[in-house]
């Protein structure tokens, strides 16, 4: 594992007992909600590994609720998240799974409501740092640390050219791009990671782009 400075090793000032566990746990609900645009009204939390084995007595499982709130590592609300879930309408279910992953703290998130459903699979790599491994089934490596734009798509040639030209006009310059697809010919996934945060504006524009089905970002 290679970090980039001492607070990656150090972790983040947060609430609870763990960093892997509790700030990581809130990292992963809350990119989770961030991709899925909104809070979702369920979630379906599966737990792998040592997740699986101590997301009580390590509060896994009040940070990836309170990190599905948008509650940040360092909010009090943690604490007290199953009880803002049910003050806010969401509803939520802990499966502790067998199934071997490559990581030990990773943790599946199937969330929706009326309108659409999402699964984001993340793991907690160590000192609040996470990475998102798997959205809706797309294989990617996401870490959540830098402004990010996931756009949607039909495998067709010239749609990666169209969103790099359409942020290129309105200067923001692309840190690190990756394609995750399926199967050929079918729907693919881009992960844009972006210097700085951009208005709704800018993604309303790729949306309009021909072949582009979904936008979503995380900010940072």
């Amino acid at each position: 594992m290679k970090f980039t400075s001492v607070f990656d090793i150090i972790g983040p000032i947060m609430i609870g007992p763990s960093s892997s566990h509790t700030a990581g746990a809130a990292r992963i609900g809350r990119v989770a909600r961030d991709l899925f645009g909104r809070q979702p009204k369920w979630a379906k939390i599966h737990l792998y590994g040592s997740f699986a084995e101590t997301y009580k007595g390590h509060s896994t499982d009040v940070a990836i609720v309170g990190g599905l709130l948008d509650y940040d590592t360092d909010d009090v609300r943690i604490k007290t998240s199953f009880e803002e879930a049910e003050k806010a309408g969401l509803k939520f279910e802990f499966i502790a799974e067998q199934a071997h992953k490559e990581h030990p703290n990773t943790a599946r998130i199937v969330m929706g409501d009326d309108e659409n459903e999402m699964s984001v699979e993340g793991i907690s790599i160590g000192g609040g740092k996470i990475e998102v491994s798997e959205v809706n089934g797309f294989k990617l490596k996401l870490s959540g640390g830098m402004p990010t734009i996931l756009v949607v798509h039909d495998d067709r040639s010239g749609c990666i050219a169209n969103v790099a030209n359409c942020l290129a006009m309105h200067n923001v310059n692309i840190g690190h791009m990756e394609v995750s697809r399926i199967e050929r010919g079918l729907t693919a996934l881009m992960v844009i990671e972006i210097d700085e945060n951009v208005d709704d504006r800018v993604l309303e524009q790729i949306s309009f782009i021909p072949h582009i089905t979904k936008v979503s970002k995380i900010n940072n």
